[in-house]
């Protein structure tokens, strides 16, 4: 596992988009927060580009991400938005650059094909948590905190089990140690059959979704299942399943959660502000984590030196 260093004041951050289309003003905020924070900015040439609902072509929305990679004077890449079109271009993705000068990179959802990749093809630690883009309501935001957090510090975070969130009631007490690993459930199914699957042997796996409905999230809950994921985990971290609801009479998606957790036999905690809620905290991916399911707490030590 290798680690980038902690941001210090002055350090200069690329902003890139390779994901969906970003608008100018959510850049120009984060742009502010980050400054608050002492920090330089440079955005990506195509940011602001786009191409149906992409940031720009494939092309284009790789070169920005690997000029940031290779820059020399870049300490941190951060993404200005998920959506989709990761995925499109992470084959292309100069590892080696990665490599020889290990930054700190953050994002979610859409992100998480590049955190898998990056996992598997260099072994960095990287941050599951915020995009640029919402930093565009301040520095005082418990995203926002818990970002900076991530980047500028080489503490460990705790992340404990918040009643508020709707996978709260998903829990099989138990402690448990591993590599924390995950991130988007529709992204970590893409990615079976790919060269970027990895291996979950003893890990805890990070869930988290948006915007689908229950029998969905099942359906790839029973395809990670089929394909082995879930066989020697270590345990299971269950962020925020945000606005994943059946229009039509169904059960709720905690149901088919606990139904397909539950009988690994390993310990589940759910509840955690992880994923698309309005407000999560950043995990690193890639460290080590210490689960404890019956106090309802995460550990995970720093992405960061």
């Amino acid at each position: 596992m290798i680690r980038g260093q902690h941001l210090v004041a002055g350090d200069l951050v690329a902003l890139v988009s390779p994901s969906g289309a970003t608008d100018p003003a959510r850049t120009e905020a984060a742009a502010r927060t980050l400054q608050m924070w002492g920090l330089r900015v440079q955005v990506g040439a195509h940011a602001h580009g786009r191409h149906g609902n992409l940031a720009g072509t494939d092309e284009q929305r790789l070169a920005d991400l690997n000029a940031a990679l290779r820059d020399p004077s870049v300490r941190a890449v951060l993404f200005l938005r998920g959506g989709y079109g990761m995925q499109r271009i992470v084959d292309g993705v100069d590892f080696g650059a990665v490599r020889a000068d290990p930054k700190l990179i953050a994002g979610f959802s859409d992100i998480t094909a590049l955190h898998l990749a990056l996992w598997r093809e260099t072994t960095l630690a990287t941050v599951h948590g915020p995009t640029a883009g919402q930093l565009d309501r301040g520095p005082g935001t418990r995203s926002a905190q818990a970002l900076r957090h991530a980047l500028m510090t080489s503490a460990p975070v705790q992340v404990r089990a918040d009643s508020s969130e709707d996978t709260f009631p998903v829990r099989v007490p138990g402690t448990a140690e591993g590599t924390l690993l995950g991130g988007n459930l529709a992204m970590l199914t893409s990615t079976i059959g790919t060269a970027h699957a990895p291996d979950t042997t003893g890990a805890i796996l990070l869930l988290e979704d948006v915007n689908e409905e229950p029998y969905r999230v099942d359906r790839m809950l029973v395809h990670l299942r089929r394909a082995g994921w879930l066989s020697s985990l270590a345990g299971v971290a269950v962020g925020q399943f945000t606005d994943c609801v059946d229009p039509h009479p169904s059960p709720p998606v905690i149901d088919y959660l606990a139904a397909e957790l539950a009988h690994l036999g390993i310990p589940v905690l759910g509840g955690l502000p992880i994923g698309h809620g309005p407000e999560q905290i950043a995990v690193g991916l890639g460290v080590q984590a210490h689960l404890d399911a019956t106090a309802g707490l995460l550990t995970v030590a720093a992405p960061a030196l």
